[in-house]
């Protein structure tokens, strides 16, 4: 698909009915995440919050683990990624499809598996700073000087033209969506997994954080979730990063000096 016609189809919106199902749809999974998360950290379901503290981890730890950060990362970036659901959903319509939903739905089902796959390896981490020592439980943050050294590193990156490159990407998917888009069954998912890998590159480090602050850290994970809301959709979100990145770095550096 050209640039032009998707730039095109860009400035349509989807009929309001079909708008209003898929943007109630987004935000009910969002919303459920949240549910989880919040039931979690308030202890609604004692048997999912018995997060080891100091003895090994089990399978079913691992297991519980992983869910947890799945759940957190569908609650955390399902409201971003709305709007470039809502435009393929509407190229489909452009080229008449009856059901543009299903298209979309495998596009969001692209972008999750990415986010599936990179919570494998956060749940590997925690399991290793757990099995290290470094922190026990859900709720443990890193010690000063790790944590220190840690947001020194994230607020680099959030500084570097990858991250500007990813952020640009995330912003605008109408690139993504012309470069990989197919008139062919399954198209959506590679579109889907596309984008998934650009706002995986963008928001990787942003996610880190939560090791700094505690992983079940309820106030850090709602403030890391508006940051990535804002800097993908608000006009001035390139440059919010920026001024995150800066204080980001400010605050590592302030821990490492009262470290």
């Amino acid at each position: 698909m050209s640039l032009s016609s998707v730039q095109e189809a860009s400035s349509e919106t989807l009929p309001r009915r079909e708008r209003w199902i898929a943007e109630a749809g987004l935000l009910l999974l969002a919303a459920l995440g949240w549910i989880y998360i919040i039931g979690l950290n308030a202890g609604v379901w004692p048997s999912l919050m018995a997060m080891p503290m100091r003895h090994g981890w089990t399978a079913a730890d691992i297991l519980l683990t992983y869910l947890m950060w799945l759940v957190m990362m569908i609650a955390m970036m399902t409201p971003a990624v709305v709007p470039t659901i809502l435009l393929i959903a509407t190229v489909e319509r452009r080229r008449g499809q009856s059901r543009p939903s299903r298209s979309a739905g495998l596009a969001l089902l692209g972008y999750f598996t990415v986010w599936a796959g990179a919570c494998i390896v956060a749940t590997l981490l925690q399991y290793g700073l757990h099995e290290g020592g470094i922190i026990y439980g859900a709720m443990s943050p890193l010690g000063a000087r790790m944590a220190g050294v840690s947001l020194i590193l994230v607020g680099i990156f959030e500084l570097t033209p990858a991250k500007a490159a990813c952020l640009r990407l995330c912003r605008s998917p109408v690139e993504t969506i012309a470069r990989y888009w197919r008139p062919e069954p399954g198209s959506n998912l590679q579109v889907g997994l596309r984008h998934g890998l650009y706002c995986l590159g963008c928001c990787w480090a942003l996610m880190l954080m939560l090791f700094v602050t505690g992983v079940m850290n309820l106030l850090w994970i709602a403030i890391l979730s508006a940051l990535v809301l804002a800097e993908k959709l608000l006009p001035q979100g390139r440059l919010l990063s920026r001024l995150a990145g800066v204080a980001i770095l400010a605050w590592g550096a302030l821990l490492l000096l009262h470290a």
